[in-house]
């Protein structure tokens, strides 16, 4: 019973990490994950597989909420029947089946009467259950609107990425979009909104990492590829682009790689110290495009060991997390046309939906 109050109130009350490696609630979401994801590797169609995936974070929740209210359960009918099943039954001599019975039924403030405790040990752990059955339905009513509101928040933002990067998000189709409308001023704009957002991402995951398995409504979409993004298109300005200030840029990437190097810690993934996720031949087209656009990135080789030095400090974290979460990291740049989520409708042929 001690682990179980503990686990919940470092889980629902306690605002900040959790250090320790063995606690219920990570022992759960490992145990639970790594099956479901599994599962879901075995679906061909990559829509089924998605719809499944995001199945799992408020199952998973519900999960976690029986695991707690079921060790209670059984905690205090262990305790009834290490102080002699004091309980009056219809039936004779009460068991642990009694016990069981009595505990269940004061812990979701049912009572049905039935079975009843007497004597003065008996009677105290009655009144405890019943109080602690109560707090834990307050526990609840409170938790799942600050897990909802952390969701919604988080992905307010991440549905405005898809006018702005694409979808999935590419960093130089950001860049090439303002180039082509003549509009790279608004980019110092962009990238502190998603300072904010990267805050906003960090704390409520770190405070929640339930959230983090929660799934976005688009299937090109992720909190984790639009992670990626920012940290991409902060990695190409510090770099050097031509008539862009950096000094926004080191500031968004700051926080989005704290977010990313923490939230990697927290949810036990390893970093992929092997990805690569933009070869010289790629970054060549990557520039190439974004010169056609009016964008002129730095092609000095100081430019490339800066590009580098910065990816070598993000890219195993996100590509680790995407792996884990199956939460596809999304490519630099975009080899030809694709259309944005919202160019698209799965009631048509892939045009506008009007």
């Amino acid at each position: 019973m001690a682990i179980v109050l503990w686990d919940a109130f470092e889980v629902v009350v306690l605002p900040r990490t959790v250090t320790r490696r063995v606690r219920l609630a990570r022992l759960y979401f490992r145990g639970t994950w790594r099956p479901w994801a599994r599962i879901a590797r075995l679906f061909d169609l990559d829509n089924r597989r998605e719809r499944f995936l995001a199945i799992y974070g408020p199952l998973s929740l519900i999960g976690l909420l029986t695991v707690w209210a079921v060790g209670l359960i059984l905690g205090f009918a262990a305790l009834h029947w290490s102080a002699g099943s004091r309980l009056v039954t219809p039936v004779g001599p009460a068991g642990f089946l009694d016990d069981l019975y009595l505990s269940g039924t004061m812990f979701f403030s049912a009572g049905l009467g039935e079975v009843h405790p007497v004597g003065g040990v008996a009677r105290l752990l009655t009144v405890a259950e019943g109080g602690m059955g109560f707090g834990f339905l307050a526990l609840v009513i409170a938790y799942f609107p600050v897990l909802y509101q952390s969701f919604s928040r988080r992905e307010i933002r991440l549905t405005l990425l898809d006018a702005w990067a694409g979808s999935p998000p590419a960093a130089a189709e950001v860049l090439r979009r303002l180039g082509e409308a003549g509009e790279l001023k608004a980019l110092e704009q962009f990238l502190k909104d998603w300072e904010y957002w990267c805050s906003e991402v960090l704390e409520s995951h770190i405070s929640y990492p339930v959230v983090a398995y929660f799934r976005s409504q688009h299937q090109r979409q992720s909190w984790v590829s639009a992670l990626a993004a920012v940290l991409d298109v902060s990695a190409l300005v510090i770099a050097g682009i031509e008539g862009l200030s950096t000094w926004q840029a080191h500031i968004t990437f700051a926080i989005a790689r704290h977010a990313a190097v923490d939230l990697a810690q927290v949810l036990r993934v390893s970093p992929d110290a092997a990805a690569v996720r933009l070869s010289q031949e790629d970054l060549e087209h990557l520039r190439r495009q974004l010169e056609d656009a009016g964008v002129h990135p730095d092609r000095s080789p100081e430019a490339d060991a800066r590009l580098a030095e910065l990816r070598r400090s993000y890219e195993p974290f996100v590509v680790g997390l995407g792996r884990s979460l199956m939460m596809p990291v999304p490519q630099w740049w975009r080899p030809g046309p694709m259309r944005d989520n919202w160019q698209t409708s799965p009631k048509s042929d892939g045009g506008p939906h009007l």
